[in-house]
């Protein structure tokens, strides 16, 4: 946990996309905003889930749905680091672990272009919405197993894909390993966004003191969906820092230790934290 002294404050870059069937066009999308961001003096870019395709149609995707060794997203991701000597966050790419089954996987890239920490999305949207959306991600992907932090310019983080936010003990566990910041990339689709996300982002933010930092897509995809967009950064009161609104683009916010430091003060939740004792139901 940081003490608010040691550690000055980051410049981060968030990207709002709206991610297409190609992952090529897509790469290109990300390559570019890692340039922009360092000239912009940004420490660490932000990028969403599904950051390398959008596509429904997985007979369509399954060709670009390559092992994480053969990605050329990710390739392309981390020789433009390097360039660049700027931290990202790939928010996630789809990677083939096995003939049947792919991982909704998250990427911290350092600025040598290393991968500095990977993390599996623990939570799969298998849902039905009253829109009449229909979402079977469990058919298609293996859930993750552990909970992953890295130590990277915004301090220690941790993180978390989309759906994960819907499950406290995901973030409990996060409060409990003293992140400063955690990554809340998403595809968000319209009705739940418009509902929850919002209220879900301020509430992790504070019940782990923590700044939140969601980079999301936004628009309608060429697969035919539409997600919700909204990128936030949310400080650990639950202020809402930056939003984004709903077209793509790049922006930035400043991650400042200090606020982390006042507010742990004023309010030191994590401190007063005891384990609940187990209820005995005869």
């Amino acid at each position: 946990m940081t003490d608010g002294v040691s550690r000055p404050p980051a410049k981060v870059a968030l990207l709002q996309m709206c991610s297409g069937i190609d992952p090529a066009v897509n790469a290109a999308t990300i390559v570019d905003a890692i340039a922009r961001a360092a000239g912009e003096g940004a420490a660490m870019l932000f990028t969403p889930e599904m950051s390398g395709l959008i596509d429904r149609d997985r007979k369509r995707a399954a060709a670009h749905v390559v092992p994480e060794g053969e990605s050329p997203v990710l390739a392309a991701v981390r020789d433009a680091a390097a360039k660049a000597g700027l931290w990202v966050n790939v928010g996630s790419l789809a990677v083939r672990i096995d003939a049947q089954f792919s991982a909704n996987r998250a990427f911290v890239i350092d600025p040598a272009g290393k991968i500095a920490a990977r993390y599996d999305k623990i939570h799969m949207f298998d849902v039905d919405l009253a829109s009449g959306e229909s979402w079977r991600e469990s058919a298609a992907y293996r859930p993750g197993q552990e909970v992953v932090t890295v130590d990277c310019p915004v301090g220690k983080l941790g993180l978390t894909i989309c759906y994960d936010i819907r499950f406290p003990a995901l973030f409990e566990e996060l409060g409990r390993q003293k992140c400063d910041a955690i990554a809340i990339p998403a595809a968000f689709t319209v009705p739940t966004g418009k509902a929850h996300w919002h209220l879900l982002q301020r509430a992790r933010a504070v019940e782990a003191s923590a700044f939140v930092i969601s980079a999301a897509q936004a628009g309608r995809h060429e697969d035919g969906r539409e997600t919700f967009g909204h990128s936030l950064v949310v400080d650990p009161w639950g202020d809402v820092v930056l939003d984004m609104g709903e077209g793509a683009g790049l922006a930035y916010a400043t991650i400042d230790p200090a606020r982390l430091g006042e507010v742990r003060r004023q309010l030191p939740s994590l401190a007063n934290r005891r384990e609940i004792p187990k209820s005995h139901v005869k």
